[in-house]
């Protein structure tokens, strides 16, 4: 049993689909009044039915006051990691400390080089990742005066300009599964976000964890350093579904998920708004006060 003890986040997952723009964003604004923590998009800027998922991250940032944002998980490929820093930082400050960096390194190549992206075997796009994020870092990081210089065989700058800086500590949350992701994610990021159809079990999960805490520990890191999220909704590969039945039986599973397998994100998949009023309003609480209880009985 793994229990890294962190506090639980619950989310949404939005389709950004611009046939009916004003309904993302009254989504995104339900996830909120729901009491929902965040509320994510997935980014494919090569798909002309969905809005850019930039643009639509800061539209969603200034029509709402609490809730926090993400891509999920933004399509790196597509987006120079220098530039997206700074516009993570901006967003970060004109949010007031809201925004979660989630990053992916690409898979949808022949759509990608459509766009005029750089087409990568997917060893080459976990490297290229790994110079992203130290890229990425370095723009923020404005406690030194140093030139940034960075020298990636993907991508590279020499002596960019620092800042702004991010409004709080932004997460950076890797979209992986398979070892080398997983081994980056252990040594450089500050989250894990799968996907449960993408798992072909909840046995991806601990394997999952086992990769990314060895990593970490070889990193110097606590595997702690890693919060565990989730995309919740649908079945995985091999067909189990864990959000079966009503919500009100959704509360027992994903307290497992957190102190069995350490996952404390929760987003949840799909845009019904029913559902997502009540995974906030119900749901979340319920899961909160058994992990709570659980973790209190532990620790006697």
């Amino acid at each position: 049993m793994t229990d890294y003890g962190h506090d639980l986040l619950f989310g949404s997952f939005i389709t950004p689909t611009n046939a009916a723009p004003q309904r993302v964003v009254e989504l995104a604004q339900l996830s909120e009044r729901a009491g929902l923590d965040l509320v994510t998009f997935q980014d494919h800027p090569y798909q002309p039915a969905f809005l850019d998922t930039w643009t639509l991250l800061s539209y969603v940032a200034a029509r709402t006051e609490r809730i926090r944002l993400a891509g999920n998980v933004l399509n790196l490929p597509l987006r120079p990691p220098a530039v997206l820093a700074r516009a993570a930082a901006s967003l970060d400050v004109l949010s007031g400390g809201r925004f979660e960096l989630g990053l992916g390194a690409g898979g949808f190549w022949d759509a990608i080089a459509a766009m005029g992206g750089r087409r990568l075997t997917p060893g080459q796009s976990v490297d290229a990742l790994s110079e992203a994020i130290d890229i990425v870092r370095g723009i923020w990081d404005t406690s030194t005066r140093d030139r940034l210089v960075v020298e990636g065989a993907y991508y590279r700058v020499d002596g960019a300009k620092r800042g702004p800086a991010p409004a709080h500590h932004i997460g950076i949350w890797l979209g992986a599964y398979k070892p080398r992701m997983l081994r980056l994610t252990g040594g450089k990021a500050d989250g894990w976000l799968p996907s449960l159809p993408y798992l072909a079990g909840l046995q991806d999960l601990a394997r999952g964890n086992a990769v990314i805490d060895e990593a970490a520990a070889a990193a110097g890191r606590e595997p702690r350093a890693v919060r565990r999220l989730l995309n919740v909704g649908g079945a995985t590969r091999d067909g189990d579904r864990l959000l079966a039945g009503a919500p009100g039986q959704w509360v027992e599973p994903l307290a497992g998920l957190t102190l069995e397998h350490g996952v404390s994100g929760f987003i949840l998949m799909g845009d019904d708004p029913g559902v997502v009023t009540v995974f906030g309003q119900e749901v979340a609480p319920a899961v909160r006060e058994l992990v709570a209880a659980e973790r209190a009985a532990a620790a006697r």
